[in-house]
């Protein structure tokens, strides 16, 4: 038998002489529970922000794309992309093209973004899931068409069904303006609106307008091999890592080759950071919930100085007393841990099922209704082990303390 440990347990469970003791105990306990309560449910609820973005984004993103590190556009009409895009595990190949113009509506008008993309395009990516006005089409007969952002349509004033084209005023390159006829500087174009989308991203919603890349290279005087990007879909039973080493050890390291994560990085990166500082700020608040179990355990060893001349009169080393007051602490510290994941799983499960906290009383306000949860076991480790090493380190101060009066008598 652990004589240590069956002394701290009788004294955790054993009424004390001052009730003031019992109460900072059960304190102690209920702190550390409701610190590693919202720990669990922190963490979770990013996850389930992180699992949203991951799939707005990929509805629009490809699971690869490829892009020059130097310079905008690039000629991809060559035997190394050739023989890479043809590698087993690719599904499908789509261009794209990307350049800034001025997007003029009635008596409005905003720089936009425009994405030329090929007919791939529609195959590679969930635009339909995508549109909330209108449908997502590029050419209709002799017809153009656009899908803007929904930012972008509400600056300009558009609707779907409008009979009235947008006029597009794309820069020509290299060539200098003429202040006398600035217009000659642009190539000036008109598109019908075919359809509206939303990501839910400022970036995409206020800036973007897809076009078809045939039109965006006649716009912007592009030849029929040149891009901004290549945007690779693979079959669901390949590894997207393997594919993406294979592809970037054939073309060489002056293209990047990019994932979805790394596609929108910023986000992501961001994502993570909010996450991560508002688990630091709930571990400064579990620190001072611990401090608790500090008066606790100072009050028990006052309370208890009898038994421990008791012990040491028996024969009990310094080391044995000290060790009954440090399980007595990490008790404590054990059962507000245990509380604490037991009763943030259940919140979590409970707003999985049921939605408990909404984002809003309106329905269909936000992309979710409720607050996203999703619970990762790596995440649980870290709180548990985070929760674990804090509450031991802070045990080990009147521990010490009651150990360095102990060697002096």
């Amino acid at each position: 038998m652990n004589l240590p440990f069956f002394i701290a347990r009788r004294y955790l469970f054993s009424k004390k002489s001052h009730n003031a003791i019992n109460i900072i105990s059960i304190i102690s306990v209920c702190g550390i529970a409701v610190a590693t309560m919202a720990m669990v449910c922190v963490l979770s609820v990013f996850n389930g922000f992180g699992n949203i973005v991951e799939k707005t984004f990929g509805a629009f993103d490809p699971d690869l794309k490829i892009a020059a590190k130097k310079g905008k556009v690039f000629n991809w009409m060559n035997d190394d992309f050739q023989r890479a895009l043809t590698l087993d595990g690719i599904n499908m190949v789509s261009e794209s093209l990307e350049e800034n113009a001025l997007f003029k509506y009635q008596d409005r008008q905003v720089p936009v973004v425009v994405k030329g993309v090929s007919d791939d395009f529609r195959l590679m990516t969930d635009m339909d899931a995508l549109v909330i006005d209108g449908q997502f089409k590029l050419r209709e007969d002799v017809v153009n068409y656009t899908t803007i952002g929904a930012g972008l349509a509400l600056t300009l004033g558009l609707r779907v069904g409008f009979v009235n084209p947008i006029e597009i005023y794309a820069p020509k390159r290299n060539e200098r303006i003429n202040l006398a006829n600035p217009v000659s500087a642009f190539t000036v174009g008109t598109i019908q609106l075919g359809g509206v989308f939303s990501l839910n991203q400022p970036n995409y919603d206020d800036q973007m307008a897809i076009v078809p890349i045939k039109l965006a290279r006649e716009w912007f005087l592009y030849n029929d091999s040149t891009v901004t990007s290549l945007d690779v879909n693979l079959r669901q039973d390949v590894s997207v890592k393997t594919i993406k080493k294979e592809i970037r050890k054939i073309i060489g390291d002056d293209f990047w080759v990019m994932d979805r994560f790394e596609q929108q990085a910023e986000s992501y990166r961001m994502l993570q950071i909010e996450k991560w500082v508002t688990f630091l700020i709930l571990a400064f608040i579990l620190l001072i919930a611990v401090f608790n179990v500090v008066g606790s355990l100072s009050m028990l060893i006052v309370e208890k100085k009898e038994d421990i001349d008791s012990l040491q009169n028996m024969g009990a080393a310094t080391g044995l007393v000290s060790r009954v007051f440090l399980y007595e602490g990490w008790l404590i510290a054990f059962f507000g841990i245990m509380v604490g994941l037991v009763f943030g799983l259940a919140l979590c499960l409970l707003q999985q099922h049921f939605g408990l906290l909404r984002l809003s009383n309106t329905p269909g306000a936000y992309i979710v209704d409720a607050y996203p949860v999703i619970v990762k076991f790596t995440d649980i480790v870290i709180v548990l082990a985070v929760v674990s090493a804090v509450s031991v380190l802070t045990v080990l101060y009147p521990v010490n303390n009651l150990k360095k009066k102990l060697n002096k008598i």
